[in-house]
C-alpha cells in the first residue's frame, strides 16, 4: 500500500473498507459518464436546455458530499449536475429535467441550472453568481438556532468571490459561528475570463482568514484530499466550532456552457488544456486503486457497464415522458416539498 493510502487509513480507520473507495470511484465515474452523454445530446440538439457541464471537477463534489449526511444541505450553482449526483440525486429525474419533462426533479420547471432534490439534501441551485452562498448561510443559521448538528455547504466558483455577498456571508458566518463549509471550486476561469484578469489576489483561500475562518487550498483533483479536508471542516462545524473554507484547484474540461471546449475561440490554449487533461481526477484515483489492489480492471468494466446501462434507461425514460401541462404554467408547484425541512 502506498504512502497516500497509509496516511488516509491512519486518519480514517472507520472507513477502512474497499466499499468506501469503490463508492468514491463509482460516483466520479457516474458524474463523468452522465456529463459526457449530456454533451453528446447537446451536440445532437437533443437537449436544448442550457447546460454548464461539470466534466473534470468530479473529485470536488464527490469528496465533499461523501463526508455529509442526507440531512445536511448543499447549495449548488449553475454548474449543478455534479453536486446533484454526488448528493445521491436520482439521475432518472435529472435526465428528464434536462429534457424539460414533467417527471424531472423539478417537473420540467427548473432545467439544468435550478436543480433540486430535497429528499437527499439539495434544496435548490442558484444560477446567480454567488447566489448559493447566502442561501447556505441562511440554512446554517437555521440549523444553529434549532441546536442541531446539521451542516450546510455552499459550492461556488472563483468568479463568485468578486461579489459583495461573498464577503458579507463570510463575516456573518464567522460572527455567529455557523455550521457551514464554503467550497470554492477554482477552475481558473470566470465565464471566459482568466482569474488573473479579474482578481487582484488569486490566492482565494487567504481571504477568509481576514474573517477568522480556517481555510486551505488543496488539489481539487485528488478525491481523497478533498474528502479529508471536507471531513475535518464538517466535523468541526458539527461541534459548533464555526465555518470552514476550502479552495479546490481544479479545471473544467468543457467550455463555460454547452459541449464545446472553447479552444477554437482562443479563450484558452491547447497547452494548458493538455496539462489539465493529464491531471484527470478519475485517472488519478483509478491508478491509486489499481496500485493498491482495491480495484481490478474487470471490476472497472463492470462499474462502467452498470453506469452506462443506468444512463441509457434514463434517456429512454426522458424521451417517452410527457411535457408539463401548459395549463399549469403559472400554478404554484408544491410537489417537491417532501424532503428535509429547516423547521422539522
Amino acid at each position: 500500500m502506498d504512502r497516500d493510502f497509509l496516511i488516509f487509513y491512519e486518519r480514517f480507520p472507520e472507513i477502512q473498507s474497499k466499499t468506501f473507495f469503490i463508492k468514491l470511484y463509482t460516483t466520479m465515474q457516474k458524474i463523468r459518464r452522465f456529463e459526457e452523454k449530456v454533451a453528446d445530446l447537446i451536440s445532437q440538439n437533443e437537449i436544448i436546455c442550457p447546460c454548464h457541464l461539470y466534466t473534470g471537477q468530479e473529485a470536488v463534489a464527490t469528496g465533499v458530499c461523501s463526508a455529509l449526511r442526507d440531512d445536511d444541505w448543499v447549495f449548488s450553482t449553475h454548474r449543478s449536475h455534479g453536486h446533484y449526483i454526488a448528493k445521491s440525486g436520482d439521475i432518472l429525474k435529472l435526465m428528464a429535467e434536462l429534457y424539460g419533462k414533467e417527471s424531472g426533479c423539478c417537473h420540467g420547471r427548473g432545467g439544468s441550472m435550478h436543480l433540486a432534490f430535497p429528499q437527499k439534501g439539495l434544496p435548490g441551485s442558484s444560477a446567480i453568481v454567488a447566489g448559493s452562498i447566502p442561501l447556505a448561510v441562511g440554512a446554517a443559521l437555521s440549523f444553529s438556532i434549532q441546536k442541531t448538528d446539521r451542516v450546510a455547504v455552499a459550492f461556488f466558483g472563483d468568479g463568485a468571490t468578486n461579489e459583495g455577498v461573498f464577503y458579507e456571508a463570510l463575516n456573518f458566518a464567522s460572527l455567529k459561528k455557523l455550521p457551514i463549509l464554503f467550497v470554492c471550486e477554482n477552475n481558473l476561469y470566470s465565464t471566459h475570463m482568466p482569474i488573473s484578469s479579474c482578481c487582484a489576489n488569486t490566492k482565494i483561500f487567504q481571504i477568509p482568514r481576514a474573517f477568522k475562518i480556517p481555510s486551505k487550498r488543496i488539489d481539487g483533483n485528488d478525491v481523497l484530499r478533498v474528502y479529508e479536508s471536507a471531513n475535518t471542516a464538517i466535523n468541526a462545524a458539527r461541534l459548533k466550532k464555526g465555518p470552514g473554507f476550502i479552495e479546490c484547484m481544479t479545471y473544467r474540461w468543457r467550455g463555460h456552457v454547452g459541449s464545446n471546449y472553447d479552444l477554437e475561440k482562443g479563450l484558452r490554449n491547447q497547452k494548458e488544456f493538455d496539462v489539465w487533461m493529464n491531471k484527470c481526477p478519475i485517472k488519478k484515483f483509478e491508478k491509486q486503486l489499481f496500485r493498491n489492489k482495491i480495484l481490478s480492471p474487470e471490476e472497472k468494466r463492470e462499474i462502467i457497464a452498470k453506469i452506462d446501462e443506468e444512463i441509457e434507461e434514463c434517456l429512454i425514460n426522458a424521451k417517452k415522458s410527457p411535457y408539463p401541462d401548459a395549463s399549469e404554467l403559472f400554478a404554484v408547484n408544491t410537489k417537491n416539498n417532501e424532503g428535509p425541512s429547516c423547521v422539522n
